[in-house]
């Protein structure tokens, strides 16, 4: 590490993008962006390292040693694991990732790309054969999910991130609410349930848990619950890539303490690792982050009777060869004109 800070002195203003409707996805794509804008501290940013690598935990040999080769035309780019997990729910804790996330970055930096895997997706998991793709951790851990990820694609995976939603209730009072455009009025579950009304809202705290962890007041469960939190998401971009976030020291070094202690991260993806990334992206905002969800075939039942979501095959190898080929810009392309 250099023993001079990061500096931040330029903020352009967002660069419109033509044509591409960002579909928002869930909630993990902010870790790097958290430390996007902690560049905005410029030399306060060796502080801000410190809490993150002090709150953290390391997963020990979270990377498989067996990955694919990167292609020439990828060697800059990075492929980021994101899996996250509702430590509420025992279903969803360790046992089994109840989101999970593709984060792709090209070599260019001139965007981010977040792919979202519903989790009841029906894969080959090494070793296991045919599962549901969020079974992986709980077969194999963290480590047999990445691999998962890996040979669906068939590109390496370069870190891995894992976040407990509880971490968001922090993170959204540090930016004084989250304003969401919520899609269906809903009432949450249980006696301390709450009404969230159609349109845009202001959510924070444990509101916001509320909101992201809904699924039982919907009829189609998961798909509406993941809509959900992809607004969330989309306010949550726009509160942390705002200026008067990105100039405010405190409040960002508020929003790295309260979200580190709920990561948990391979061990070279440290702060001086992350703070690199960042320093690289230090141009992008919230019209450049562009999130959609991997297509599928539809919900189907396995051979055992589960229900599950239909891979679309076709879709999952034009994914793999763009990743391969650092335009996924140009996949998205092609599904808007099939669209």
């Amino acid at each position: 590490m250099s023993d001079h800070p990061f500096t931040f002195d330029d903020y352009p203003e967002q660069r419109p993008r033509k044509g591409r409707r960002p579909v928002r996805t869930v909630l993990l794509v902010m870790l790097s962006l958290v430390l996007v804008a902690a560049l905005a501290a410029g030399g306060y940013l060796w502080n801000l390292a410190r809490t993150f690598d002090s709150g953290k935990q390391v997963i020990a040999n979270a990377l498989p040693a067996d990955k694919p080769e990167k292609s020439e035309a990828a060697k800059d780019s990075q492929n980021i694991l994101l899996i996250g997990s509702d430590s509420r729910d025992p279903a969803a804790g360790d046992a089994q990732s109840d989101t999970m996330m593709l984060l792709h970055i090209p070599g260019d930096r001139h965007g981010i790309y977040v792919t979202s895997i519903m989790r009841d997706t029906w894969v080959d998991i090494p070793g296991y054969g045919e599962h549901k793709i969020n079974a992986a951790s709980a077969f194999g851990g963290i480590q047999l999910s990445v691999a998962t990820v890996q040979s669906l694609f068939d590109i390496p995976i370069d870190h891995v991130a894992v976040i407990d939603f509880e971490g968001f209730k922090g993170l959204t009072e540090a930016l004084g609410g989250v304003t969401v455009n919520n899609e269906v009025a809903f009432q949450s579950e249980g006696a301390q349930g709450e009404y969230f009304d159609a349109g845009p809202i202001r959510i924070e705290g444990d509101s916001a848990l509320k909101y992201v962890r809904e699924r039982y007041a919907f009829t189609d469960g998961d798909y509406q619950r993941v809509k959900n939190q992809q607004a969330f998401l989309s306010g949550l971009i726009s509160g942390i890539l705002a200026r008067d976030t990105l100039t405010n020291p405190v409040r960002i070094n508020n929003m790295v303490g309260e979200i580190s202690p709920y990561l948990r991260v391979d061990e070279e993806l440290d702060a001086a690792a992350v703070g690199s990334l960042g320093l690289s992206l230090r141009s992008v905002r919230s019209a450049d982050v562009h999130m959609f969800t991997l297509p599928n075939a539809g919900i189907g039942t396995s051979a055992d009777g589960q229900s599950i979501i239909i891979p679309d095959t076709g879709a999952i190898a034009d994914m793999g060869a763009a990743l391969d080929a650092d335009d996924v810009a140009g996949y998205l392309d092609t599904i808007e004109e099939r669209n």
